[in-house]
């Protein structure tokens, strides 16, 4: 008796049919409740809705010299689409505090997700809050999709599309801070050269004035002539080279100053946005069925699992018993 009752609870598929037929009524009650109660919980849960805006990043080529230099010949230009190492660079700014402070600020979000001042941690509780609310990632087409789930669809769907609205605020405050300062440094230079040059053609026409006098007021102009090349030759030679020196300087500086200019007054978007976002109809959370699902399956799995462990139990207890 003991080595069939051992057997009888070695399970092979078709015995874990039977002795879950066996025990249907048990197993059709806790399914039944495992049901009732998900359905409950589910209707308890605050739906979500989720809207989100997909962008593809734009090239990191220089307007400038894109448009401005005749011999610029980089791999991008200004109206083409970034590749990866933009993309990761426009999911940092995504991810970046300033971006984040201003969504909480203007949406006032710690009122919005019923976080009060007064909690331990509040700050912290926002902000994980709003990670587990805001998502960013790179899809498999290297575009970046900003993702937003909230109680209110109508805050889901501006939020998301604010998030991309300030992305090109970010990216501008960033890059125009430095290129303010490299135009006050080139145009300290251009202008310096520009003066330069204005003094030293000053300086060739007042010779050209004195030798034209010279030349009038001689009585021999031949010798006159001959005698200020002799005295003033390497002079106005030497003057000669640093005009025309300035004047390749002034001419190269001059673009860069007109670049430098553009870089740091040029407002251009860093982003090709593909799908703004809108209030989402449908909500995205709970799913209801799944959740009915699941609970009632796992609910199902672990009643049959709490069963077959009683019967052995009792199985091994009525054998030591006979003993």
């Amino acid at each position: 008796m003991e080595n069939a009752k051992q057997a009888g609870y070695n399970f092979n598929s078709v015995d874990l049919l039977i002795y879950i037929w066996k025990k249907r009524t048990i197993l059709i009650g806790v399914g039944l409740i495992a049901g009732i109660a998900s359905i409950i919980i589910s209707l308890m849960i605050t739906p979500m809705f989720q809207s989100s805006v997909i962008m593809f990043p734009a090239s990191n080529a220089s307007i400038s010299k894109d448009l401005l230099s005749q011999n610029y010949s980089g791999r991008q230009n200004v109206h083409g689409f970034g590749e990866e190492e933009q993309a990761e660079q426009l999911l940092q700014v995504l991810n970046s505090e300033p971006i984040r402070s201003r969504i909480i600020q203007k949406y006032n979000l710690m009122e919005h997700y019923e976080i009060s001042p007064d909690e331990k941690y509040p700050l912290t509780q926002l902000y994980d809050t709003y990670r587990s609310n805001i998502n960013f990632r790179l899809t498999e087409y290297m575009s970046v999709e900003i993702s937003v789930m909230d109680s209110d669809p109508e805050y889901a769907a501006n939020i998301a599309n604010d998030i991309s609205a300030l992305v090109d605020t970010v990216f501008n405050s960033m890059k125009k801070e430095r290129a303010r300062e490299a135009f006050r440094l080139v145009e300290r230079e251009y202008q310096e050269a520009a003066q330069n040059l204005t003094a030293f053609r000053d300086s060739m026409d007042l010779m050209n004035n004195q030798l034209s006098q010279n030349l009038k007021t001689s009585g021999d102009p031949t010798n006159n002539l001959i005698k200020a090349i002799s005295e003033n030759g390497i002079h106005y030679i030497t003057m000669m080279n640093m005009v025309r020196y300035e004047t390749a300087l002034v001419t190269d500086l001059s673009l860069k100053y007109k670049e430098a200019r553009l870089e740091a007054e040029q407002n251009l978007p860093h982003k090709f946005v593909v799908e703004q976002a809108y209030p989402s109809e449908k909500k995205a959370y709970p799913k209801k069925s799944l959740i009915v699902i699941v609970s009632t399956f796992a609910s199902l799995l672990f009643a049959l699992i709490v069963l077959i462990i009683m019967d052995n139990i009792r199985a091994r207890v009525a054998i030591q018993e006979e003993k």
